[in-house]
């Protein structure tokens, strides 16, 4: 049975018999035969999973989180001259435009200008300005590589052509996508169950997750409840998007997740959102769609999306002003 949120209105829940064990996150070998097979029941029955053989440089990632945790150990006044956001620069509990608070602080950035704030953190962190742009354009590089590796089995195991159907938007030179490094201080005194990162779904259309080897993350089941994700320091969890789940035409699932805080140690989570180029026209591929099969979302570009999405509060079901059934 496919894992679905409560917050689901239009997408399908006639699924072939569930393929992984219950209760267990799809682990998946990217240098299997048969992985693209495997990429594609997860996306149909989780919208998540984790992946090993990924081809990343443990180095890559290693020096990336030595100097995010550097810069997260700093004095909050000095952090703060990182940013505010807006929206790219250093943040602290507030999350978003819209007021959702959680127990979290981050450092977004830019993919497509990796160099805008890398003075103000290189200054805080006694590096270079080109020290750090080397160490995330780096890692950045070879996960948006390694996403797009992942985008492409997902075509070949839908059969679809070209098979960089999905992947051409990441690469594209306008491609609207941003890095985030999220840190969850330790809080022993608020409780267990503090919300680091409020529930949600990611909007891109594909997100990319390395994070420490502490717990937190969790991620909704179709009866409402929540699914603890055992932290994984080797592997990667890959989260399908919201522009994903539409291209789909709801065959994959945009799983919602939220971060609970973690009351023994700091949780470090380092994400790539592999977004469109903003003008890109976002829609269900006819290939995906069977025989007399109704389109379940209209058209819409992903500066659109993008703007509802990002005005809106976490917990919203994003797509539902795209719906066809909504719209009708």
């Amino acid at each position: 049975m496919v894992v679905l949120s409560k917050f689901s209105s239009v997408v399908k829940t006639c699924k072939p018999p569930a393929l992984f064990p219950a209760g267990a996150v799809p682990l998946i070998d990217l240098s299997k035969p048969d992985s693209k097979h495997l990429l594609v029941k997860a996306c149909e029955e989780f919208g998540f999973f984790k992946v090993v053989n990924h081809g990343v440089p443990s180095d890559f990632i290693s020096t990336l989180e030595s100097e995010a945790l550097r810069f997260f150990s700093s004095p909050l006044s000095e952090k703060l001259k990182a940013g505010p956001p807006d929206p790219f620069g250093y943040g602290n509990k507030n999350v978003g435009a819209c007021g959702d608070i959680g127990w979290v602080e981050y450092i977004l950035l830019s993919t497509r200008h990796p160099q805008l704030n890398f003075q103000k953190f290189s200054s805080i962190m006694g590096l270079s300005p080109e020290n750090l742009r080397t160490a995330v354009n780096e890692y950045v590089t070879a996960v948006k590589r390694m996403a797009c590796e992942i985008l492409e089995l997902l075509a070949d195991g839908l059969k679809i052509h070209p098979r960089n159907v999905f992947s051409k938007l990441l690469m594209d030179e306008q491609s609207d996508s941003v890095f985030r490094l999220n840190h969850y201080p330790p809080c022993p005194e608020l409780g267990k169950n503090l919300i680091g990162f409020g529930e949600h779904t990611d909007p891109q259309i594909i997100s990319v997750l390395r994070s420490n080897n502490a717990s937190g993350l969790q991620i909704a089941l179709n009866d409402g409840s929540w699914m603890s994700v055992p932290p994984d320091q080797h592997s990667f969890f890959i989260n399908v998007g919201d522009s994903l789940q539409v291209m789909a035409n709801g065959r994959f699932k945009s799983v919602r997740h939220r971060v609970l805080s973690n009351s023994a140690k700091s949780r470090l989570s380092m994400i790539y959102f592999g977004g469109p180029p903003l003008s890109e026209k976002i829609a269900p591929l006819p290939s995906l769609m069977e025989a007399e099969q109704d389109s379940l979302y209209r058209e819409f570009t992903w500066f659109e999306f993008k703007k509802s999405a990002f005005s809106s509060r976490l917990a919203v079901n994003r797509l539902v002003p795209f719906e066809k059934i909504a719209a009708s």
